[in-house]
């Protein structure tokens, strides 16, 4: 199949291309800048130059090709809810050109605030009120009923590897500007967390076999505990590790405090059952302690 990819050179999308090419697929990856182009030509992809913003060129994209992966989203935290907008109107127009085709189409999610208290499944429905970016999911599993092949993809809050510029590259520089490595209260709440490459291959699987209206978890470890992810964090950069009351955690970690806050183990063991889909990367603590994250 011929794959249009959006976000197609960001951290999961440049991960993503290579594995669907692995797999005999053919991917047209959007670029809005002449490095992406150049990034995605060196891979094998075809480029389609352009942005989220341009509904003519998605439309153009998604036509062209036999299914699309959606990875492409501004995580500019000062500006969610532009953000979420235009999401909302990139997934309408992608989804609006599939209908009727029977075409896989694959939209990322994430598993933060599926479910309070205990461990989100598949089962579990995204709440709008925790993130805005819900909507853009709703909106994408509406096409289930006009004849698109829609699935989910939810990925861990920290998809991790070498290279990663995300969550857990953000704690680290702030364990380096604050001096100590920090969690907050006890640092019992927890974090799913999934190795890049194991994510690809779930993005791939999606693509190849996922049902009309599948939620699936990229969640290669159910949960994390924080005060684990800041004792690598101060192995690796040689710091005191130190508890933040929750009081002081927007003063310690600014807009990170909310995020490092949530309690948010999630399982793939229905994702795992349904494609036989068998993490084999390093997870979260081992990447760490692996040093690449401090150098």
């Amino acid at each position: 199949m011929r794959i249009f990819v959006t976000g197609a050179t960001g951290w999961i999308g440049s991960a993503v291309v290579p594995e669907l090419l692995k797999a005999g697929h053919q991917v047209l990856g959007l670029a809005r800048s002449d490095a992406a182009a150049a990034s995605l030509a060196d891979l094998g992809a075809e480029v389609q130059r352009g942005e989220l913003d341009d509904q003519a060129g998605l439309r153009a994209g998604a036509a062209a090709s036999d299914g699309v992966v959606h990875l492409g989203y501004n995580h500019d935290f000062s500006r969610m809810e532009a953000a979420a907008r235009s999401d909302l109107a990139a997934i309408t127009t992608i989804g609006t050109e599939l209908a009727g085709t029977d075409r896989p189409f694959v939209v990322a999610s994430g598993v933060l605030g599926l479910a309070s208290g205990r461990v989100a499944t598949e089962r579990d429905l995204p709440d709008p009120r925790v993130h805005p970016r819900v909507a853009g999911v709703q909106a994408a599993m509406s096409f289930t009923t006009r004849g698109v092949r829609v699935s989910s993809v939810r990925f861990a809050p920290t998809v991790h590897g070498a290279g990663d510029h995300g969550f857990v590259a953000v704690l680290v520089g702030i364990a380096r500007e604050k001096g100590v490595s920090a969690y907050i209260d006890d640092g019992s709440n927890r974090w799913a967390a999934v190795h890049r490459l194991d994510a690809a291959d779930l993005v791939r699987l999606a693509v190849d076999k996922a049902p009309a209206g599948a939620a699936l978890h990229a969640t290669a470890e159910e949960g994390v505990p924080t005060r684990a992810i800041a004792e690598a964090i101060g192995r690796g950069l040689d710091l005191p590790v130190v508890s933040i009351p929750a009081d002081q955690a927007g003063v310690h970690f600014g807009w990170m405090a909310r995020l490092f806050g949530l309690d948010g183990p999630a399982s793939s063991t229905a994702t795992r059952q349904l494609f036989g889909w068998n993490p084999t990367r390093p997870g979260l603590i081992a990447d760490l302690d692996a040093g690449h994250y401090f150098t």
